[in-house]
């Protein structure tokens, strides 16, 4: 009986030993990763006026994402742009730029989404004019020529075009544009006012009279 607590009591000892070093190595380990900030939302670069270009196939430029600042946080590896600028390239067809005040890369950069006064504006060409969309929020997919929102548009087309909508889903592959909901379109049709020249007259002079001689009375 003795050698038997002999040997149960060591083997606690040492199981009491381990389980305590495992406690302090994880509490070492939780404050080591609160001091070094891996755990926290901080930035590990920033990058004052930012661009990046991607370009197709042929080597021809499809776009430009240009921000006046570009901060990362490894955390979650996302990307947080300030002023950012997106100029879309198409052959044979203007470039279409987008702009706000904000913006936000996906983790992949799959996507970004620009905020706060965010302003689309397509050039005119051909026989269309220019058009301009405004919102809140906007989130493009460059890769898949998407650009969607679930915020108020409005469109503006030249001349005198105006749509608003809330809700947007625009393919640029297949052309469309689908607006989700409360769609109001307010089109007015340009006129072309003709002018016509005023005729200006002479009023012709008073012709001399001359005095009817049957209605002369003679004195004598």
């Amino acid at each position: 009986m003795q050698n038997h607590h002999a040997i149960i009591y060591p083997l606690a000892l040492a199981l009491l030993l381990a389980l305590i070093t495992f406690w302090i190595n994880q509490t070492v380990q939780e404050q080591g990763s609160r001091i070094d900030g891996s755990n926290r939302h901080d930035p590990d670069y920033m990058l004052n006026n930012f661009v990046t270009t991607q370009t197709d196939v042929n080597g021809k430029l499809r776009y430009v994402l240009a921000a006046a600042e570009m901060t990362h946080y490894p955390d979650d590896d996302s990307t947080v742009l300030q002023r950012p600028r997106f100029t879309q390239y198409s052959v044979d067809k203007p470039y279409t730029q987008i702009q706000g005040l904000r913006g936000y890369v996906s983790s992949d950069g799959e996507s970004v989404e620009f905020v706060d006064n965010v302003k689309v504006v397509r050039q005119a060409y051909a026989d269309r004019g220019e058009m301009q969309l405004t919102t809140e929020k906007l989130t493009i997919e460059p890769d898949k020529d998407l650009a969607t929102s679930n915020s108020a548009v409005t469109i503006k087309q030249f001349p005198k075009t105006v749509i608003t909508a809330v809700g947007m889903v625009y393919d640029k592959k297949n052309q469309t544009t689908k607006l989700l909901k409360d769609v109001h379109v307010h089109y007015e049709n340009p006129r072309t006012a003709s002018i016509k020249p005023t005729q200006i007259t002479k009023e012709a002079s008073p012709a001399s009279a001359k005095p009817n001689l049957n209605h002369v009375v003679k004195k004598k």
